[in-house]
């Protein structure tokens, strides 16, 4: 059985705070659990540490789920990322939720001077290292709850194997459907859906493609959207129209909650709303207002 995190709600929020100091985004925190969010996960990409920036997030907020979306393997070595979860675990009980990827090459091997290289064997190297901490740390807590950020059938395979589950990231709803059956019934799946809330398509279309400029360029999310699909020409810088409206729910209020929904219906157990802004870390505040009653938070 996949272990326990105690998710006030179904819906939770996917939101990078690295631009914000870290008070206002404590504040943040505060806000989106109030409006009935039932969790806050966020990237490592830009600078800040993921735990600190947890244990932040936790002591700041009652019932809401901190998750790392995703904690980078190359950031800090497997010891450190095992015990540091069992702290966090153990002062938030059924709270933290440590979601681990293997980033990307161009991040680790420009951004941090790493080497990537077979991020599978990696990332079953760093598993079995982890479960290799000895239990006096942190005794009587237990495995921290350990998600992967699994795209292809090989890592959600070996992510249903060794962890709780996925934390799939720009994906269809069928991709959902096909995860969840890759997984069986036992075993978290944690969608993120990115939005774009408003009446100006133009506008919303904008949004979503500032959004894909990055990821478009990345092999793995192109990799993975082929095999949803989509096609090389849909993978331009930004992609394609089709691409953007797929993956990317824009309109009013409804027919962004429906897209939201659409992957607890395909069989996620949480979904990740992510509320685009004209800015990477805008404040998503605004629009999760909106949104909170469509989704019946």
């Amino acid at each position: 059985m996949a272990a326990q995190i105690d998710f006030p709600s179904r819906i939770g929020v996917w939101w990078t705070s690295d631009t914000w100091s870290m008070p206002d985004a404590q504040q943040a925190a505060r806000d989106i659990e109030a409006l009935g969010y039932g969790s806050l996960f966020y990237g490592e990409a830009y600078g800040k540490e993921t735990l600190t920036q947890a244990g932040a997030f936790l002591a700041a907020t009652e019932r809401l789920v901190v998750g790392t979306g995703i904690a980078n393997i190359h950031a800090r070595d497997p010891i450190a990322a095992e015990s540091g979860a069992r702290t966090l675990t153990a002062l938030h009980p059924g709270r933290f939720v440590l979601g681990l990827g293997v980033s990307h090459a161009p991040l680790v091997e420009r951004g941090r001077g790493g080497t990537y290289s077979k991020p599978l064997a990696t990332m079953r190297d760093y598993l079995a290292r982890m479960a290799a901490v000895p239990e006096q740390i942190e005794p009587g807590v237990g495995r921290p709850a350990r998600l992967v950020a699994a795209l292809g059938p090989k890592m959600i395979e070996l992510a249903g194997a060794e962890t709780d589950g996925v934390h799939p990231y720009l994906v269809l709803p069928e991709q959902s459907r096909v995860t969840r059956e890759a997984l069986g019934p036992d075993k978290w799946v944690v969608t993120e859906q990115a939005v774009a809330v408003g009446d100006d398509a133009e506008d919303a279309m904008r949004r979503a493609h500032a959004h894909l400029e990055v990821y478009s360029g990345l092999p793995n999310y192109r990799n993975s959207w082929l095999r949803q699909g989509f096609e090389e020409s849909d993978l331009v810088r930004g992609g394609s129209d089709r691409l953007a409206r797929a993956l990317v729910g824009m309109g009013d209020l409804e027919t962004v909650a429906a897209s939201v929904t659409a992957h607890l219906d395909a069989g996620a157990d949480h979904v990740l709303v992510q509320a685009l802004g004209d800015k990477p870390m805008s404040d998503p505040r605004p629009a999760l207002r909106e949104l909170a009653g469509a989704l019946g938070l």
